[in-house]
Formats: C-alpha cells, sequence, structure tokens
C-alpha cells in the first residue's frame, strides 16, 4: 500500500522562499566543503543571510544562542575542565594505562570502554587528547605497535558519546528538535540502551578484527614531543611539612602516579645509602621528574614547594596578593646554539639577578641527571622552565642566549577539590535525568558550582569553553528551524516517500543512518544533524510514526565518523601519530560503520517502533 502524502505539499512545485533557502543552504554547505572559511564563520553567514532574506525574523534568526545544546555545549566544557583542574581524568587515564598491562587485546579490551565511558560525561576531542599520550608511552615501554592502540581508542570516544544525551551536540540538537516538534525531546539517557550495545559491538570488532589493523611503531617526531611529558624539577620538604618522618617509600608511593624521584639531597649532599625506609626531614631536597601539570601544581600540595623559588624568588604569593601584584607564569625557553649559558651552572648564570626570573624545571634529551639542579651545567638545546611574573617575560623574549620562549603548558591541579567536582558532576546528570531541573539550567547550574568552588579557575573556564563550537551550533540552528518553516524538509521527505513507497521502515532508517553517515565526513555532526534532522521528521509524520527512531538514527549517522581521518577531530589527533593513511581508516571503518548501522537501526525499532529485540522474537 503506498505511503500517504505530506498534507499541502506538492513535490512537483517550489515556493520562492524554498527556492531562497536552498541557494543559501548549497552556499552554506559549498563554504563548509571548501575549508575556505572557520565553520563558525560560515554558520553567522547563513544565519545573517536567513534573517536578511526575510525567511526568518530577528528572534528566530538569534534562538540557537539561547538554545538548550548551545548552553549545554558550553556548561559541559567547563565541567570537563574542572574534571581535569581536579585531576580526576588523569587518575583515570593512570589507572588505565596500569590496567591494560602489556598485552595488546587486554589493552584493547581495557582502553575501549573506559574512554567510552569517559567520553561520555566529557568532551571526546578532550578525552581522546588525554588518552594519546597515555597510549604512546604505553606502547613504547611495552614495545606494542602504536597503530594498534590509537585508532580503536579514537572509536571508542566517538562511540562513548552515544552513551548519554549531552556528550555530543548532535544529540543536544536532535532533542531540541523533537521538543519543539512533540514537547517530548530526548531524556539525558535516553539513547544510552543503543550506547551501550554499540560500545560493546565496538570493542569486540576490534578485539575479533586486531588484523585489519596496520603494525606501525608510530611517528619519531610524535614520540619525541611526547617525552616532554617529563621535566627535572627540585622539591623542598619545608619545616612544617607533614611529610617530615615519613618514609621516601610513602612519599613515593603516594605520588607514584605524578612523579619519579630520582635523587635526595640533605643539605646539598646525595644521600646515596639511604633505604626506601629512610625518613625525610625539613629542609630534605628531592629531584623528581615530573609533567608540567605537576609542577605548576606543587604549590596546592602542603608542606613542598618549588626548591628554586624558595632558595631564589620569592614564596608563592596567594591568590589574592597575586590579583594585586601580577601572577606568576611558568615559561619555558631552549638553550640557544652558542648561548653565552652552554657549560655554566644555574648558580653561576644566577637567572634571579640578571633576568629576573628563577630555573625551576629542566628537560634535556639523553641522559639523567643527579644532583643540585642549580649546580647542572647547561648544554645545547635544554628547554629551561623558568618561573616569573609577566613583565620580566616581556624583557626576557628578545634574550639572545635563548632560542624561544614558549608557553609552558602544564595547569595547576587542585587535586584535594577532586571529590568536590565529581560531586558536583554526579549532581548535575543526577539533576538533569530526573527533570529536577531542565537541562540547560542543571548544566549551566554545574558549570558555576565548578567555578565557585574553585575546582576551575574562573579564566581557565572561559579559555576551555571552544567557542567556535557554541558558535557553530548557535548558526546552524537556524538552518534547521529555516528548513522546517519554510517546508523544505517536507518536500524532501515527500519526495523520499515517492520514490521509497514499498521500503520497510528498517530499510527508511537504515537511508537516514547511511545518509548522515555519508555526509558527516565532510560535515561536523552539529551541522549534518541540523540538515538532515528535519527531514526525518517530516519523514515520520508522513508515515505515521513516532519521530524519535528516525531522528535519533540519523544523529548517530552523525557522530558515527569512522570512514575518514577528517570526518571527526579525534582521528585527525592519532593521523601522525599512529602513522595511519585514509585507506587504513577506510579499511577499518567501513565494516565497523556498516554493523552500527545495523544495531542502531535494530535498537532504534526496539525502543520506539515495537520491533523485536532479537531475531525471531517478538513482534
Amino acid at each position: 500500500m503506498p505511503f500517504p502524502r505530506l498534507p499541502g505539499t506538492d513535490p512537483h512545485c517550489m515556493e520562492l522562499d524554498q527556492i531562497v533557502f536552498l541557494v543559501i543552504l548549497a552556499s552554506a554547505l559549498a563554504l563548509f566543503v571548501s575549508g575556505r572559511m572557520r565553520v563558525d564563520l560560515v554558520a553567522m553567514l547563513a544565519l545573517l543571510a536567513l534573517a536578511l532574506t526575510g525567511i526568518l525574523d530577528a528572534r528566530q534568526a538569534l534562538a540557537g544562542f539561547s538554545s538548550e545544546p548551545a548552553i549545554i555545549v558550553a556548561a559541559v566544557f567547563v565541567l570537563s575542565a574542572g574534571l581535569q583542574s581536579t585531576g580526576i581524568t588523569d587518575r583515570i587515564g593512570a589507572w588505565i594505562g596500569r590496567t591494560a598491562g602489556g598485552s595488546e587485546w587486554r589493552t584493547i579490551a581495557v582502553v575501549m570502554p573506559a574512554t567510552a565511558l569517559l567520553a561520555a560525561f566529557s568532551h571526546h576531542v578532550m578525552v581522546t587528547a588525554m588518552m594519546l599520550p597515555i597510549l604512546m608511552r604505553l606502547a613504547r615501554e611495552q614495545k606494542l605497535a602504536a597503530s594498534r592502540l590509537l585508532m580503536p581508542m579514537s572509536l571508542a570516544a566517538s562511540l562513548g558519546t552515544t552513551l548519554t544525551l549531552f556528550s555530543a551536540p548532535a544529540f543536544l540538537l536532535a532533542g531540541d528538535l523533537l521538543k519543539r516538534a512533540d514537547g517530548t525531546g530526548l531524556g539525558i539517557f535516553t539513547i544510552t540502551p543503543i550506547g551501550l550495545v554499540l560500545v560493546a559491538l565496538g570493542t569486540a570488532y576490534m578485539l575479533l578484527g586486531r588484523w585489519l589493523l596496520p603494525r606501525r611503531m608510530g611517528e619519531a617526531q610524535a614520540n619525541d614531543y611526547l617525552r616532554l611529558d617529563r621535566y627535572y624539577t627540585e622539591l623542598l620538604v619545608e619545616r612544617d611539612s607533614p611529610w617530615i618522618g615519613r618514609t621516601r617509600e610513602e612519599f613515593e608511593a603516594a605520588f607514584a602516579e605524578r612523579l619519579q624521584v630520582v635523587d635526595w639531597l640533605r643539605q646539598g649532599v646525595r644521600r646515596r645509602r639511604q633505604g626506601p625506609d629512610s625518613p625525610l626531614g625539613a629542609g630534605d631536597v628531592l629531584l623528581v621528574r615530573a609533567s608540567p601539570d605537576e609542577i605548576a601544581s606543587i604549590r596546592n600540595e602542603p608542606g613542598l614547594v618549588l626548591h628554586a623559588v624558595a632558595k631564589y624568588g620569592d614564596k608563592p604569593r596567594d591568590d589574592r596578593q597575586a590579583e594585586l601584584l601580577g601572577e606568576e607564569q611558568l615559561v619555558q625557553a631552549m638553550v640557544a646554539p652558542n648561548s653565552e649559558f652552554i657549560g655554566r651552572s644555574v648558580a653561576d648564570i644566577d637567572f634571579l639577578r640578571t633576568l629576573g626570573v628563577v630555573v625551576v624545571g629542566l628537560w634535556r634529551r639523553e641522559g639523567w641527571l643527579h644532583g643540585e639542579l642549580s649546580e647542572i651545567r647547561l648544554e645545547e638545546g635544554d628547554l629551561l622552565v623558568l618561573w616569573g611574573r609577566q613583565h620580566e617575560f616581556g624583557q626576557l623574549g628578545s634574550h639572545h642566549g635563548f632560542l624561544m620562549l614558549m608557553p609552558f603548558e602544564g595547569r595547576r591541579r587542585s587535586r584535594r577539590r577532586a571529590p568536590l567536582a565529581l560531586g558536583i558532576m554526579v549532581a548535575t546528570v543526577t539533576a538533569a535525568a530526573t527533570q529536577l531541573l531542565t537541562p540547560q539550567i542543571a548544566f549551566l547550574t554545574g558549570a558555576v558550582a565548578m567555578v565557585l568552588s574553585r575546582c576551575v579557575d574562573i579564566e581557565e573556564a572561559y579559555s576551555r569553553i571552544d567557542v567556535r563550537i557554541y558558535v557553530m551550533i548557535a548558526g546552524v540552528i537556524p538552518l534547521g528551524i529555516a528548513m522546517e518553516q519554510t517546508g523544505t524538509a517536507r518536500l524532501v521527505a515527500e519526495l523520499l516517500l515517492v520514490h521509497a513507497t514499498h521500503w520497510p521502515v528498517f530499510t527508511l532508517l537504515l537511508v537516514m543512518f547511511t545518509t548522515a553517515a555519508v555526509l558527516t565526513q565532510i560535515l561536523s555532526d552539529a551541522a549534518t544533524t541540523v540538515l538532515l534532522a528535519p527531514i526525518a521528521l517530516a519523514l515520520a509524520q508522513g508515515l505515521g510514526l513516532p519521530p524519535a527512531p528516525f531522528v535519533v538514527c540519523t544523529a548517530i549517522g552523525a557522530v558515527a565518523s569512522f570512514l575518514t581521518p577528517i570526518g571527526h577531530h579525534g582521528n585527525l589527533l592519532i593521523l601522525n601519530p599512529g602513522q595511519y593513511t585514509f585507506g587504513d581508516f577506510l579499511r577499518v571503518g567501513a565494516p565497523l560503520t556498516l554493523a552500527i548501522a545495523l544495531a542502531t537501526v535494530w535498537m532504534a525499532r526496539w525502543l520506539w517502533l515495537g520491533g523485536p529485540l532479537l531475531p525471531g522474537v517478538g513482534g
């Protein structure tokens, strides 16, 4: 029996506003694909075009900025920053690396579900960036091929976005569309059953299909860069330190995942014969290898201070004083070839008197360092971590002894506030899931709570918000509104119904998924969902069926970006470190995308259309 025609729609006739809209849409798509303009700028141009041509009024054109998806996305960035600033994500990452062991299959089996879970409550690109150095280090230490680990991790980060509504803009936009259509929308965990199946399917696929992955150790340059994750620095045990009387073994156990003790000095003399049960004393200096984040976070550790700052510089001031006198900064500087510093020790140079800064850390390409940091003689190519204030570094930038000055990428960690940050995140999700608060208010409240509780500094919170994504979402939402308002979505759906009269619903759902999965290789998941979800909605209305499965299948197709490295920002992050090619992504991604498509459609039909959960069971 033929499907009913959408009322009031003639598939052979287009109105003027539809033609104008399609011209704007085609122009926007051309600019999106060409890459000549940033996607957020293209979105703004499309918004202005819709407003200036009268297709949308000012309120409709600007509705995206106050929309639920845009607010939630901005808030999620702040919440993620809170989790990272308090060290929660670092601890999880370290646990993953420790649990994975040295087996390839075990690493994949641990990394993929854990990465997916992290991506469900954070930003997936941030999760990918966090896991990248962990897996690269693990691959080096266990003699595993990096290319066999990075792609499964990146795919898991993408699949993890299907576990919650707020983990990907596509689902927020889909929920917003459904709310405008029928007033119900999607709950925080509505898509979770589908997501669980997809994560399990993706993990099983990568475990059984490991032979599809290339075996490459990873790019040498990437490895060299990642080795910069450990610098030498000195920690001074202060007189009122809680570590006085406690053993070195206890200290190393407490900081095992954060730093490595290399040497131990007392009154400037190395303690060569002291065992792990020897107690620490006031004034002891520990030479350690630590990450940039740990060096930046030392001031938050009671009883410990950067030795060089205590010895040569003023003690770090509290936050109130820092605001008045200028915030201390950490900057890294490379010793230039033929520099006057080569062959001289840090103490000989007296950086504080001559340059107004203090050397608090050192990275050297080869060899272990022992003894007091101030007595180490500098070599060409050494990276010095300098402590000082903003105005000092402005003058230092032109010094001929340094090849360059670079921002030190370390961020302070407020680890003592980790339980508070975790509690805020749990409370936020719970409030949104139970509808105690509307999702946008719940997430906005959580973001503000992260800042007020000082889990994340307000400046860092602002810096972590990806304004490009916020503006892009705000700009593409009017495209979706215009597609609905002009009847273009209904027209496309009518044409689809005319040509797919006898297609089963399963096939139509599969068509929407596939179309989105292909289009998202050149567009973002948000843009793909905005363009296709209204068509899916109109198609469902024409069939007299619930719109949720059609819209959800479209949104999941938009985030299933496995076919090319350009289809997903996480794929781009691993492209060079894993030495992947386009062919690698297509070979691994094509079968997985097909499996994901079939599983998504099957689950969507079961959840909303009364289809069978298992083959041969149910209606």
